[in-house]
């Protein structure tokens, strides 16, 4: 059984849920031993030291864990006990099961990162107001379905793709319109309906018909790619990124042969004197003396 380092929780798993990725990962990324799982749900049985989160052993958790780490591969979810990055986790709400809870971990942290972090939407809390059009590529798995129902939310047109028979399901989860992405003319129908207009696009399956699928698809003035992948649109118009979820647990990790350093957080730098010194920390914003901190004061020392 695996011992929680200082930041993790150990956590019997119920449930694992799997990704599209797990496969290409075991294909082409991660080398020869090194386990790979993403999504679990299970029961917490011991908490490390430094994480701030309020657990208890015993309390049914959901989340996700950054499996085929080779840098650290117990890191993963596919196995009857496993570490995850405790402040990272939620506690199951009650209307859920284990298998249910299974289903969200990298869904939608995933999702998120690409709507809101990459393609800069609007939040759910403040929505747009003109129903902008974006396309989410492959509208059943995984992360689709959250990804249509965040960017629902966040007030946008959503567009989708999928398999016919999956056509009412999308619609459930409150896609605007929906195509066969097996359509050889499903691209420019998507550019018909969108009077040439689409500017946002999250393929979420992320291979080279996919990505020109949706080159197709996208105005022809240019607009933004995300992928699951390193997948792009080779158009100079088209800006092109993609999602890497692993960042979000702040950590140095590697795929394949390339490495990823951990991106250090704000460090807080208390200044003194309470909300009176607050004042002097705004001059010394203003005047460029602040680098690589997060000015912070405590109320209860004013003056």
């Amino acid at each position: 059984m695996p011992s929680p380092r200082d930041d993790y929780i150990l956590v019997q798993s119920i449930a694992v849920g799997l990704n599209p990725s797990d496969w290409k990962h075991v294909e082409f990324l991660v080398p020869p031993g090194v386990p790979v799982g993403y999504d679990y749900a299970g029961v917490l049985e011991a908490v490390g030291k430094n994480v701030k989160k309020s657990f208890n052993k015993g309390d049914f958790v959901w989340g996700f864990a950054h499996g085929s780490n080779a840098i650290e591969p117990e890191d993963r979810t596919f196995a009857e006990y496993i570490v995850v990055k405790g402040n990272l986790q939620s506690k199951i709400p009650g209307n859920l099961s284990f298998q249910e809870a299974a289903t969200l971990g990298a869904g939608i942290h995933t999702a998120c990162q690409g709507l809101y972090q990459i393609l800069n939407m609007q939040w759910p809390t403040e929505p747009t107001k003109n129903a902008e059009p974006i396309l989410i590529y492959g509208g059943s798995i995984a992360t689709d379905p959250l990804a249509i129902q965040f960017a629902k939310l966040s007030g946008y047109t959503v567009i989708t793709t999928c398999s016919p028979h999956n056509f009412d399901l999308v619609r459930a989860l409150a896609a605007d319109a929906v195509f066969d992405y097996k359509d050889s003319q499903a691209a420019a129908e998507i550019r018909r309906y969108t009077n040439n207009n689409l500017k946002l696009v999250f393929d979420c399956i992320s291979l080279d018909s996919t990505a020109k699928f949706c080159d197709d698809a996208i105005s022809t003035t240019g607009g933004e790619y995300a992928a699951l992948l390193p997948f792009s649109i080779d158009r100079a118009n088209v800006k092109s990124r993609f999602v890497l979820g692993y960042a979000v647990i702040g950590e140095a990790f590697k795929i394949g042969d390339m490495a990823f350093p951990a991106k250090l957080e704000d460090q807080a730098l208390v200044g003194k004197e309470g909300l009176m010194g607050i004042l002097a920390g705004l001059e010394l914003l203003k005047t460029g003396k602040v680098s690589g901190v997060k000015l912070v004061y405590n109320v209860s020392e004013t003056p």
